[in-house]
């Protein structure tokens, strides 16, 4: 943070503000050598963004498309991509890269910004262009981001710096702006995405409030006249991706007005992007009579031209013009295949207008039910796109802390400002300029009428005011107080038993409201951590809650807070690593940057340890292990724990606890069957069974019995935040391999094991399991690549199918081993009637959702449905396990990337209509919504899941 600041003392040539935008990045500046003593604030210039407009071609535009294209190897002439400063360069960025993405969209990445904040994939994978075959090449949103940010800086010091390198980009101050609803998460990635764009030091600033400093910008000198004590501004910002609600609350001060940011919206993930998409299905439907007909390539195509319509019809002057839609064919059929229609202006009026910005009452629900094709592209938009009925929910949510802050029993904007490209056109401001209108002229006066602060360039305006930031940071223009909008807490264990599962205890460690810079430690209340073993800190944030100070211990409700990612480490202390509890402070600072940073401090020695969130275990899609009605009682778990450790004991041999009863002795104890066993019951015993591994060598029964009931312990591997330590426990159990290996019980639960704890595994580990039992499955295609070990090893019939459901657990396996095992089984039901365990296997080898791992790690769906045609062909016999695993195989997401063809969907449908419960499977098959209900969980993962343990989605869609 020091560093930062010393950063912004140094003498830079430029202020630089960089608008990376999810449809379309600017750049905006301040020339500082213009200025002076007693000189007026030099001015604000925007940069003409020098990018490749055709093959070879450069041309300068005001803003650089956020795009990314991916060429095949002979796609382009040799020198199409080159740019003067980077000759070689294999890709395009910019103008070029969205007009070849509207011809070739399988190879276009699109949309960067919004994957960022997207949770549920690993956004340091390379999963873009999302759906893409595997000819391309795909990069990770960080890379995206990285490469749009790394061209502005190589254009900028190739035309701006030349030979200086004082005024290089990368030494200059440099504002970069997000979105108001990134996350901590989010925000971190945007920063590594320009470290490693080559721009070491930038500083954050949330994108309503650079719209709103782009006018002060324009109005330094009259602003105060325009506005009143007490006054309210509410800024609409609606990009291509996301939509941000921010208040901004007018006081008087000593020396006049002052301005203070009072309110945040939550992310939503919604925009121009969801307004394209929706075109394209009104446009599908036009050609097909229904959605989902068009295969992802062409859907692409359909979606880039609507997008193109939309921004010349939508704000041109009235009149019966059309746009022309064409969507050619693939391959074969490039000529027949090519489909016409066309979009009015009537038609895309209507449809923006009516579909994201209906008129609603202010009291009017956000709709919850889950909408076809809100996951189109892969990525998870809300499931309620009228951006009206958010901006009231928004008001709703804040109007007591809008009252309570500025005095005014009635609260309403005074002032609106809109931006984004979204909010671009004429008639959408004037419908949500109506529609604010309506919903407080009851409480005013008829008369009145919210105030529209001018926005002339929208598309620059981001831009402008990072620029114009940057100099209120040196000391000019006017500051915007922009306080933390937010509370910050941290999870604490009870005390005692919670009174409701509802209400979550945590310590405040960011009052709302304090400014960047700020920085404490905690020396109350008093914080024990365990050292030399995984901990996990949750943090939550609250925009709502007022009064909370620094240290207080507070009951959260869950309807008031957001959970982050948990922060998840190892403290390590002392030299023999040995478990112990040590007294510890909590520090935090909001940086000067615009980031949350927190670190642990012993009150005993000088260790310090850095708490960082874990951006990749996010993706994991379990609920924190919740109070039940069961709760066992401590003296009913030590003796639990006591009967394991007699029945595995490896001293003077006893046959008083033999281990065949051991369950049912447990079960006698707690007076409850094991499968209502609670979640953190069978965490302790599991650990019980890891201290006592050395007994399973007692007999192979011993053996058996212990891996059985310590998997049934431990699934599914994740849930608990000793869960980490515990697997790695685990996987020194694999490395030593089993005690009695010529013994088929022993073999057979040695499967059972991996398939339950095998969401706690990590990818490596998936992939070496896989490797050393491949041979064993497929020993023709293992001799192919020069395998020989293991050829010789035979596996028991059960045993095999035990084999079989344990990899398709292990969902972190690459799409290309899933395609080899998934055909194999194919391969042995030609020969004989499937199993029911090996259908279980097929459809979770070729699932259209995920239990825990990344959407990255699905087949292609063109081989699923090449699957569901070959098995369909089959003489299957109609059971409970062949209907659901056609529906793993076949269900809608609204993922046009993962979902299988519609005329495909409609063969399962056949097949399943003479089924006695066909209507109940036709939902399971056409609702995603299905897959959450617990029975379908539990079908999918195996068996029942323990008591307590929530997953709170299948898949991070």
């Amino acid at each position: 943070m020091e560093d930062l600041v010393h950063w912004e003392e140094r003498d830079h040539r430029y202020i630089i503000g960089i608008d990376l935008g999810t449809t379309n990045s600017a750049v905006a500046f301040v020339d500082l050598a213009d200025g002076g003593a007693g000189a007026p604030p030099p001015p604000i210039q925007t940069f003409a963004i020098p990018q490749l407009v055709a093959p070879g071609e450069v041309g300068q535009r005001p803003v650089l498309p956020s795009f990314l294209y991916l060429p095949g190897a002979y796609e382009l002439p040799p020198g199409s991509t080159g740019l003067p400063w980077a000759p070689e360069r294999a890709y395009l960025v910019g103008e070029f890269a969205r007009e070849q993405g509207a011809r070739v969209p399988g190879r276009l990445v699109a949309s960067a910004k919004s994957w960022l904040g997207h949770p549920g994939v690993d956004r340091t994978a390379p999963i873009l262009p999302w759906g893409a075959n595997d000819e391309v090449t795909k990069v990770s949103p960080v890379e995206a981001s990285k490469r749009y940010l790394q061209h502005l800086r190589e254009a900028w010091n190739a035309q701006m710096a030349g030979d200086r390198d004082e005024a290089r980009l990368e030494n200059q101050l440099v504002i970069l702006t997000v979105p108001a609803s990134f996350d901590e998460v989010a925000r971190e990635l945007t920063l590594t995405a320009a470290r490693q764009a080559g721009i070491p030091r930038a500083v954050l600033l949330e994108e309503p409030l650079a719209a709103f400093y782009a006018w002060l910008s324009h109005h330094e000198a009259d602003w105060q006249g325009q506005m009143q004590d007490g006054q309210l501004v509410l800024v609409c910002d609606v990009g291509g991706g996301t939509t941000d609600f921010t208040i901004v609350g007018i006081r008087a001060g000593g020396q006049g007005l002052r301005l203070n940011r009072l309110a945040v919206g939550e992310h939503l993930m919604l925009g121009g992007d969801n307004m394209d998409l929706a075109l394209g299905r009104h446009v599908e439907i036009k050609l097909f009579g229904q959605p989902g007909k068009l295969d992802t390539q062409r859907w692409h195509q359909l979606v880039q031209q609507c997008r193109g319509a939309k921004e010349k019809l939508l704000d041109a002057p009235e009149s019966d013009g059309a746009v022309d839609i064409t969507v050619v064919g693939t391959g074969a059929k490039l000529i027949a295949g090519t489909l016409k229609s066309s979009l009015a202006q009537a038609e895309v009026q209507q449809l923006i207008l009516d579909g994201f910005l209906p008129e609603v009452p202010l009291t009017g629900t956000l709709e919850t039910r889950r909408r076809t094709g809100l996951a189109e592209l892969g990525l998870p938009y809300v499931q309620d796109p009228a951006i009206t009925r958010h901006l009231a929910a928004f008001w709703r949510r804040f109007e007591a802390l809008l009252q309570e802050e500025t005095g005014r029993p009635v609260v309403y904007p005074d002032l609106l400002l809109f931006n984004g490209g979204a909010l671009a056109p004429g008639l959408v401001r004037h419908r949500l300029r109506a529609m604010v209108q309506e919903w407080f002229q009851p409480i005013t006066d008829e008369r009145w009428a919210p105030v529209e602060l001018p926005n002339p360039r929208p598309d620059l305006a981001v831009a402008v005011g990072a620029a114009y930031y940057g100099l209120v940071r040196l000391g000019e223009g006017v500051r915007i107080g922009s306080g933390s909008p937010r509370a910050y807490y941290v999870g604490v264990e009870a005390a005692e038993p919670k009174a409701s599962p509802d209400v979550q205890p945590a310590v405040c460690l960011v009052p709302r409201g304090v400014e960047e810079g700020f920085q404490a430690q905690l020396e109350e209340p008093q914080f024990v951590a365990l050292t030399n073993q995984p901990v996990a800190f949750q943090i939550y944030t609250s925009s709502t809650r007022l009064g909370d100070h620094l240290g207080d211990v507070v009951q959260l409700p869950v309807e008031e807070v957001s959970v982050l990612p948990p922060i998840r480490t190892v403290l390590r202390y002392g030299k023999r690593g040995v478990a112990q509890p040590l007294p510890v402070r909590l520090g935090v600072a909001l940086t000067e940057v615009g980031t949350l940073a927190l670190w642990c401090q012993s009150k005993q020695t000088e260790h310090r340890w850095r708490l960082e969130f874990d951006i990749r275990q996010e993706i994991a899609p379990v609920a924190p292990p919740q109070a039940t009605a069961t709760t066992i009682e401590q003296a009913l778990v030590e003796a639990a724990q006591a009967e394991i450790q007699l029945t595995f004991a490896t001293g003077a041999l006893t046959t008083d606890h033999p281990v065949e009863g051991l369950r049912k002795r447990v079960e006698a104890l707690l007076e409850l069957p094991k499968e209502e066993w609670p979640t953190l019951f069978i965490r302790k015993l599991a650990d019980t069974f890891l201290a006592v591994a050395e007994g399973r060598r007692r007999s192979a029964a011993h053996e058996a019995y212990w891996l059985n009931l310590l998997g049934f312990c431990l699934r599914p591997g994740f849930g608990d935040p000793a869960d980490e330590l515990r697997m790695k426990e685990v996987w020194k159990l694999y490395l030593q391999g089993l005690v009695f290996a010529n013994k088929p019980q022993s073999r057979t639960e040695w499967w059972v094991f991996w398939r339950r704890v095998a969401g706690g595994l990590k990818a490596g580990h998936q992939l070496q399991i896989y490797d050393q039992i491949r041979p064993v499955l497929s020993p023709a295609a293992a001799q192919k690549k020069g395998a020989s070990k293991g050829g010789t090893l035979r596996l028991g019939p059960s045993e095999e199918l035990e084999v079989w459901m344990a990899l398709a657990n292990f969902e972190w396996l690459p799409a290309t081993v899933k395609v080899e095992l998934g055909r194999l089984l194919l391969e042995k039901f030609r020969k004989a009637p499937p199993k029911r365990q090996e259908l279980w296997a097929l459809s979770r080898f070729g699932s259209r959702t995920t239990i825990y791992g990344p959407l990255d790690r699905l087949i292609p769906n063109s081989e699923v449905a090449a699957w569901l045609q070959t098995l369909l062909t089959l003489p299957l016999e109609k059971t409970e396990t062949a209907a659901r695993a056609l529906i793993q195989l076949a269900r809608a997401t609204g993922d046009r990337g993962r979902d299988v063809p519609a005329e495909v969907r409609e063969e399962v449908l056949a097949w399943l209509a003479p089924l006695p419960n066909a209507q109940r499977l036709r939902e399971s098959l056409l609702d995603p919504e299905s897959q959450r209900q617990r029975e379908e969980q539990e079908w999918v993962f195996g068996e029942a899941l323990p008591a307590g343990l929530i997953l709170s989605r299948i898949g991070p869609d």
